[in-house]
């Protein structure tokens, strides 16, 4: 005959494997298949993991993408440039960038570590109205420019309005 503590230990062994099944959705009545289908439940939530955890890695590689935005300030811009990857060259490309427009640098914080940051502030010359568009492609371009020939920010293959020869 059971004793009263082996009843209570019966009983809330039976409870834990209830609770178990609801937490696992198992419809399972023996307690060997409700412990086989919580261990496929658990491998499960680990595949589920990984696959959050590739998710994560493909959202970081996209916030390693080149972002630039521009906004005009009076009769200048506020750039604000971020590459995932610092490049040699690739301030020298950007300030080139700048001054092809017209645009001098009054003010300006750069890091150029593993990543590529800038914040520039630059006044456009009087006689040339520049658009905040034309500057974003324009530093777009140089860091296509200097990403995409290793460094060297001379490559202006991809610009098709050049009249140099």
């Amino acid at each position: 005959m059971m004793s009263s503590r082996e009843r209570k230990k019966a009983a809330a062994l039976q409870e834990k494997l209830q609770i178990l099944r609801s937490i696992t959705h198992s419809h399972a009545l023996s307690n060997t298949s409700i412990i086989m289908d919580a261990s496929k439940y658990i491998k499960e939530l680990k595949q589920k993991v990984v696959r959050l955890n590739q998710e994560i890695a493909c959202a970081q590689d996209a916030l390693r993408q080149n972002r630039v935005t521009v906004e005009t300030l009076g009769h200048g811009f506020l750039v604000n440039v971020f590459s995932g990857k610092s490049c040699p060259g690739l301030l020298v490309s950007i300030l080139e960038a700048f001054d092809e427009l017209g645009l001098s640098v009054l003010e300006a914080t750069a890091s150029c570590t593993d990543t590529f940051r800038l914040e520039a502030i630059g006044s456009e010359n009087l006689m040339e109205k520049v658009d905040e568009h034309v500057v974003k492609q324009a530093v777009l371009r140089a860091i296509r420019s200097c990403s995409g020939s290793g460094g060297d920010h001379h490559d202006d293959d991809d610009d098709d309005d050049d009249d140099d020869e």
